[in-house]
């Protein structure tokens, strides 16, 4: 069955939105709208994100390809997502190589050395679960990555206030860890929990120890999104 998430996308693409797409905590309920998925990735004003990555260039956690859509015309561009349904709206979009897979399976998908740069933004990273799993993805991203790679991930950083206001934060006795436990519902149908462990940046340097990966710069965002965080990474 697909998910919530990915049905919610499919249906609005294709202009057949049969309600708000929802996320839910127990009693608590927020409707952020799909939207956002759908905005163009506007150009960075100081070109931060595409001074850290080159091609080929792999865009993880894709979702409909607003950024795919913009990368694939600097460089090639390979945009993966788990859902069938997210690849359509991709393919529909004009992503021209999206491909279904598991972020957290690269070598299973891809050969050593592949490509050149890594993108997952949507702080689709936080669903390693654990430092040991958040481990394992940066060491199958170096895996994937040439021996001069580069990666650009991110996350709401656990500290930060706007994050613990939000509808589905569990603080963490541990310094710079915490969780989320989101579940979407669309037209009836509640989906899975999605478990996030969420990382400050110090806990993202301290996991890149033994992957190849070095933290080589940080920043976080502006205009109410002060609370996410951008990290890029290079190869040692």
């Amino acid at each position: 069955m697909p998910s919530p998430f990915a049905q919610a996308l499919y249906d609005h693409h294709f202009g057949e939105q049969s309600g708000p797409l929802r996320y839910r905590n127990g009693e608590g309920i927020e409707e952020p709208g799909v939207d956002i998925y759908f905005d163009e990735a506007a150009p960075e004003p100081d070109d931060w994100l595409p001074a850290h990555l080159d091609g080929p260039l792999v865009d993880l956690g894709a979702g409909a390809g607003r950024h795919a859509l913009a990368f694939q015309e600097r460089h090639e561009t390979v945009a993966v997502e788990r859902s069938d349904l997210l690849v359509e709206v991709m393919e529909d979009r004009g992503v021209r190589d999206a491909r279904r897979a598991d972020m957290f399976a690269l070598r299973e998908h891809f050969e050593r050395d592949r490509f050149r740069s890594a993108l997952a933004v949507g702080t689709q990273a936080s669903l390693a679960r654990s430092m040991q799993g958040l481990r394992a993805f940066l060491g199958d991203l170096a895996h994937v990555t040439t021996p001069d790679g580069t990666a650009v991930i991110d996350g709401f950083d656990p500290d930060h206030e706007r994050t613990r206001g939000k509808l589905d934060y569990y603080e963490d006795p541990s310094d710079g860890l915490a969780y989320r436990v989101m579940q979407l519902e669309y037209d009836g149908t509640l989906g899975e929990p999605w478990l996030y462990r969420l990382f400050s940046p110090d806990r993202v340097r301290e996991a890149t120890a033994g992957t190849g990966w070095r933290v080589a710069d940080v920043r976080y965002g502006d205009d109410g999104w002060d609370h996410l965080f951008e990290v890029a990474l290079e190869k040692r």
